[in-house]
């Protein structure tokens, strides 16, 4: 079967769709700390995910984060938010944030990084990647509530992140 033409105009805004996805346990969360041999935010702490492959639905691509970063399968992942990411140039990025629950024991270290239950209360004491305090509360409240978020990151003419939420 060819390829669909879905339109696209000259100068459209393209994406790369990426999740991240944060598992619970009582009132702990799974993170990772990125190995210090990453390029982009070595040593920091984030939840787990990555690139979504060609022809990957945004929740197929979390569960199959887990299961390579962490040995962990998780049947139930919730939408918690949508993020859109202008990098600055062509394509941007679209990042899927979830959010589950479970009971299973994440692999050892990984070439990703090491993997750490940690408090929830202790997650921004951690040396965590730029826009974690900022999404954090986001998590937590769609925790609490079920209401998605939607966010949009720019970048200043320093470099410095902006959020700014729909």
């Amino acid at each position: 079967m060819g390829q669909v033409d879905q339109g696209g105009v000259a100068g459209s805004w393209v994406v790369i769709p990426r999740v991240i996805c944060f598992l619970f346990r009582g009132d702990q969360v799974l993170l990772i700390q990125r190995s210090p041999t990453k390029k982009v935010f070595p040593g920091r702490y984030n939840g787990l995910g990555g690139h979504a492959e060609p022809g990957e639905d945004l929740r197929t691509a979390a569960r199959r984060e887990l299961a390579e970063e962490a040995g962990i399968s998780a049947a139930e992942l919730q939408l918690a938010g949508l993020i859109t990411v202008d990098t600055g140039t062509s394509p941007g990025v679209l990042l899927a944030v979830f959010v589950g629950e479970t009971a299973a024991h994440p692999a050892g270290p990984t070439s990703e990084g090491m993997l750490t239950w940690v408090p929830i209360f202790q997650v921004l004491d951690l040396p965590v990647v730029e826009d974690f305090p900022a999404l954090w509360p986001r998590v937590l409240r769609f925790r609490e509530t079920g209401e998605p978020f939607f966010l949009s990151y720019t970048y200043d003419a320093q470099d410095r992140l902006i959020i700014r939420e729909g």
